[in-house]
């Protein structure tokens, strides 16, 4: 399998004509399926870890079932189009680019190449609109076969991988897009656990590199690093916790006023329907913990680790999400496109849930800030979600250099472009 040539199209997406148009029907523009699933095999704990029974096999089913598709049906069925995504008055939304199996975390370089990882298809993508007319003129697979690379950041010409185990670096990569070069490793001493094992990766303020460790488990009482987010040097070297009781972000950003961390979290599954809530959390200082295992929205003592009054000892949450809404990528807004109400607040992109009865999420969100104050929560842009049926499913967030935003689309394997006019 050739990694180095360019691609326009994934192996079975709709085209971006019959995704405006309204057309029926999935076409094949390569004969290579170009994601791949991993593996189902439940994670491994660590001989530390505190595991009931009931908890074991609830992980066991719960991996089963991230792993499988969300809301069945939708990559089978036809593609929706863009006009039934419902979004606040004046925003408009377009497709940026096709063809991007898989498509998770992004990171944009300074010069304008998107670079997009993956989860399921072990592949990291370069993204280039080669004519400036916002849209993308070529797909580069520049890696692949890699263990749930979805994170990615890009700091001095180099782009930074976090793959499940590690986290690597490709130098001078804009330039070596053809032949891409072989990637130097930073850090091979992370976790090796699947479940909640892939990344968000970003560069912070103050140059080192940020990262989670999830818990290897739904419910569990895991040793560090796990449940936690983590920083190092851009060489890989002093790898620090800085917050626990983080059971799986996927998604954070830091506010453009004080500096201070915010990120998503992702509430544990097997308690119903509508509890726990996700969770927007703060990280006001280091070495906080935000209760997981043993509470959980800052006021639901869980079951099998928690005991009454257990929340008063964590740090409480900035708000609480939908419940199971699989809350991820985030980014603060600061650019001037958009009205003046949207500066310095946060969007979210919600993945959709996966084992509630009536599914909830698939969309893009925005927390409305008043200082640190986080005062309500709404839809951008709806309507991946049909019924109980998810055509698409958004998955991370950035905004561009005109303040336009682009969003990531894992199930049909597309990146959109939020706009706004008045």
């Amino acid at each position: 399998m050739s990694l180095r040539r360019i691609q326009s199209v994934g192996s079975i997406v709709p085209s971006t004509e019959r995704l405006l148009g309204g057309h029926s029907g999935y076409f094949f523009k390569t004969a290579r399926r170009v994601d791949t699933m991993v593996d189902t095999t439940t994670p491994e704990f660590p001989e530390a870890n505190r595991v009931s029974k009931a908890s074991f096999f609830l992980t066991v089913f719960a991996t089963f079932c991230v792993l499988m598709p969300a809301v069945p049906a939708s990559a089978a069925e036809p593609p929706q189009t863009l006009g039934k995504i419902k979004l606040q008055p004046g925003f408009n939304i377009s497709v940026y680019a096709e063809g991007v199996a898989n498509a998770r975390g992004m990171v944009l370089s300074p010069t304008g190449t998107l670079f997009v990882g993956t989860r399921r298809a072990g592949n990291v993508y370069a993204v280039r609109d080669t004519d400036n007319d916002h849209k993308a003129g070529e797909v580069v697979t520049i890696a692949g076969e890699l263990t749930m690379p979805s994170g990615v950041a890009f700091n001095e010409g180099s782009l930074y991988v976090a793959e499940v185990h590690r986290v690597l670096r490709y130098d001078d990569i804009e330039a070596k897009l053809a032949n891409p070069p072989a990637p130097v490793v930073l850090n091979d001493t992370l976790p090796t656990e699947r479940h909640h094992g892939w990344k968000y990766l970003r560069f912070g303020p103050d140059g080192k590199l940020y990262f989670n460790i999830g818990a290897p488990c739904n419910i569990c009482e895991p040793d560090d690093p796990y449940g936690s987010i983590v920083r190092m040097n851009p060489d890989g070297t002093g790898l620090e916790v800085l917050a626990r009781g983080v059971r799986n972000t996927v998604g954070f950003d830091w506010h453009p006023g004080t500096g201070e961390l915010w990120f998503t979290d992702n509430g544990r599954d097997m308690l119903g329907d509508d509890v726990p809530p996700d969770e927007l959390n703060r990280l006001r200082q280091e070495g906080l913990h935000f209760g997981y295992p043993y509470c959980h929205g800052g006021v639901i003592p869980d079951p099998e680790f928690g005991k009454p009054g257990v929340c008063a000892d964590y740090e409480p949450t900035a708000m609480n999400l939908g419940p199971h809404v699989a809350a991820i990528g985030m980014t603060f807004y600061t650019g001037d496109m958009f009205p003046d109400e949207y500066k310095n607040q946060i969007l979210i992109a919600e993945h959709g849930s996966w084992n509630r009865s009536t599914p909830i999420g698939y969309r893009l969100m925005i927390v409305r800030l008043e200082g640190n104050k986080a005062v309500s929560y709404e839809p951008l842009a709806e309507g991946w979600l049909e019924g109980s049926q998810a055509w698409g499913r958004p998955a991370d967030v950035i905004q561009m250099p005109d303040g336009s935003l682009l969003l990531s689309d894992d199930r049909l394997g597309v990146i959109y472009r939020i706009t706004y006019e008045k």
